[in-house]
């Protein structure tokens, strides 16, 4: 099976190997993660102002290449899942926002929201199958207690990204079973982690991010897997020293395929 890819800035940059990883595992499971051609920035963040559009025409254009293959489309950053899965949102519930977004395209090039939005999270359990994935792993994580870090953008807005139950997710925990591992259950998984407030306050971002790690080691847990390469940085510079992992690392270790 083919899908497209949207790999993102950071997972080009300063987290590559979180996007071999992905790659890899995705392989090793039998989906072929198909790079989006000539991808530009999805642009960081989905802002809701209806008149502004141009920030959002990149993450357009990958779902119009996804479309044309006839493909979903998948990516691995929680961020730029977000800004993506809402352009297309706003796109099918929003004729005005579209028609908008129109204006950009060829009358016969018109893009309407057809391409399904998928995280790799979403491709792991409703693609692939957690169940498949148990009998692929070949290193068991028997015995270790992970906590899940959803943070803020992979469920919210709930209506829109459609994923999980908001405030009692299970997506992360079902991963963390399926390879072997105890899922820790913690009061500040679905809570901010400070990424966004580094700037204006390095003081209050450091508080968000070491609530959230002591948090889940008072319950147990010896790590944390996310989602999000912005929250696997700020977890690891401001959480103290509970290691933080990515979702593909945790899956490659699994598989027996991690370097």
């Amino acid at each position: 099976m083919k899908v497209s890819y949207f790999p993102g800035c950071t997972l080009k940059t300063k987290a590559k190997d979180l996007d071999v990883y992905a790659r890899k595992c995705a392989e090793f499971l039998g989906v072929t993660l198909e790079e989006i051609e000539n991808w530009q920035c999805c642009g960081g963040v989905f802002t809701t102002s209806r008149d502004e559009i141009a920030t959002k025409l990149s993450s357009v254009r990958a779902l119009k290449e996804a479309k044309s293959k006839n493909q979903p489309l998948v990516s691995v950053c929680s961020a730029c899942h977000n800004v993506i899965k809402q352009t297309n949102a706003a796109i099918k519930d929003d004729a005005e926002f579209a028609s908008r977004v129109n204006n950009y395209n060829a009358p016969e090039d018109a893009y309407n929201g057809e391409t399904q939005v998928l995280h790799y999270l979403e491709l792991l359990r409703d693609v692939i199958g957690f169940d498949k994935i148990k009998e692929k792993v070949v290193n068991p994580l028997t015995g270790r207690k992970i906590a899940a870090y959803y943070g803020c953008l992979l469920l919210r807005p709930g209506k829109v990204m459609a994923m999980d139950d908001v405030e009692n997710p299970t997506i992360m925990e079902d991963f963390i079973r399926a390879l072997g591992a105890e899922p820790v259950i913690y009061s500040y998984r679905n809570e901010c982690c400070g990424g966004y407030i580094t700037l204006e306050s390095k003081e209050l971002a450091k508080a968000k991010s070491e609530k959230v790690t002591s948090n889940a080691k008072d319950k147990g847990a010896e790590a944390i897997v996310t989602a999000c390469p912005l929250c696997k940085y700020n977890l690891q510079k401001n959480g103290g020293d509970m290691p933080i992992v990515y979702i593909t690392e945790l899956l490659a270790e699994a598989l027996g395929i991690k370097e």
